[in-house]
């Protein structure tokens, strides 16, 4: 693994503690893959603090990088968005990053990333 972008599914099954996405984690600590995590997806995981003790651990992890959706990124995925028809900006943010780190995208739902981004490897969880 080289690096991989997480959107808002992926966050969501790390706290629930899928075991695939610990294994994943665990795998990317070790061999100090770099995490992207674009700053969306962080703001639609993040729910209740109380009770997200592994989300706030895993963003904390020096591998892990919380992407801002700065004005040029905004622009690059609203011509995303447009492009494909798409709705969802955290969705453009993710096909975004993974297209400029030539990251694999971990996700819930990769019907929306291989819309806006069909040639991005996409890893459902």
């Amino acid at each position: 693994m080289s690096g991989v972008v997480f959107d808002t599914g992926a966050l969501l099954a790390l706290e629930r503690g899928d075991r695939a996405m610990l294994v994943l984690v665990a795998e990317a600590r070790s061999g100090n893959d770099k995490i992207t995590v674009p700053a969306g997806c962080d703001a639609q995981a993040w729910r209740r603090p109380a009770r997200q003790a592994r989300i706030a651990a895993f963003l904390r992890l020096p591998n892990v990088d919380v992407v801002s959706l700065n004005d040029a990124d905004a622009r690059m995925v609203g011509l995303l968005l447009a492009a494909s028809s798409g709705a969802d900006i955290a969705d453009g943010h993710v096909a975004l990053c993974a297209t400029r780190l030539h990251q694999t995208v971990l996700t819930s739902d990769p019907e929306n990333i291989r819309a806006l981004a069909p040639r991005v490897t996409v890893r459902r969880v």
